[in-house]
């Protein structure tokens, strides 16, 4: 059963190594999320999962121990989900498993790395998830449901932007409805409110470029009976887009 979730923006500016000079202006955020992770580790789960946005290529599940990297961003910075040494468990005799250093994480999960390596987080065993933007909400939910019932304290660590067209010089340039949009998403986190993450509107979500909305969906058929409540602990839109970060215990 579900005991807890962290709800967490995923944008590479999360790790000051590529946001350089620019990594004060994230700050806040960054104490925020660590707060949310403090109630992820006092949760004493059995087992942790973390559900990010993902492309083709990074969907499905990272066994522990799966790298990632920030060359892509122009850093030299890598990481690992959970612990670093995993990963050549989670290999078959031929080098082709799914923990193959072939298969690397996500931005989303590489970020959610970075994130739990900064926390020093070894609670529990770490298991990443790479969504896709289309998957419908009753597969969302669906999925959700099946990790609720993976151990008997199950956290999740959802990864995930709201809309990227607050601004004028946002990705998503500006979008009059993504105020709107945002802000139900951050009252339904912080509330804790399922059918309103149920419901988000998939077309609306992706027109804002709303990369959480997968994610979130996910989280709602996880916490399906848990009874859990939520906090807000982050809602601001620097560069135009939405980042929010919530606590469920």
């Amino acid at each position: 059963m579900l005991v807890a979730a962290a709800v967490c923006p995923c944008p590479p500016l999360l790790v000051p190594d590529v946001a350089a000079g620019a990594a004060p202006e994230l700050d806040a955020a960054r104490a925020a999320v660590t707060d949310a992770l403090g109630v992820l580790a006092a949760s004493r789960p059995d087992l942790l999962v973390v559900v990010g946005p993902a492309e083709k290529s990074g969907r499905g599940v990272h066994p522990e121990g799966t790298r990632g990297s920030f060359s892509g961003f122009g850093v030299d910075l890598d990481v690992s989900l959970g612990r670093p040494d995993a990963g050549d468990a989670n290999r078959d005799t031929d080098g082709e498993g799914s923990g193959s250093p072939e298969r690397e994480l996500p931005p989303s999960l590489s970020v959610a790395a970075w994130l739990l390596e900064r926390t020093g987080w070894s609670d529990a065993p770490v298991e990443g998830l790479g969504v896709g933007e289309p998957l419908e909400a009753e597969r969302c939910v669906e999925t959700g449901a099946q990790i609720g019932g993976r151990a008997g304290r199950v956290a999740l660590l959802v990864m995930g932007d709201a809309s990227a067209c607050r601004t004028l010089k946002a990705p998503g340039y500006l979008d009059e409805r993504a105020v709107a949009f945002d802000a139900e998403v951050a009252r339904a986190l912080g509330a804790a409110d399922l059918a309103a993450l149920k419901a988000l509107d998939i077309d609306l979500a992706y027109e804002l470029k709303a990369a959480g909305r997968a994610p979130w969906q996910v989280l709602a058929g996880a916490a399906e009976g848990a009874g859990l409540g939520g906090a807000l602990l982050y809602d601001d839109a620097p560069y135009g887009v939405g980042y929010l970060v919530a606590a469920w215990s």
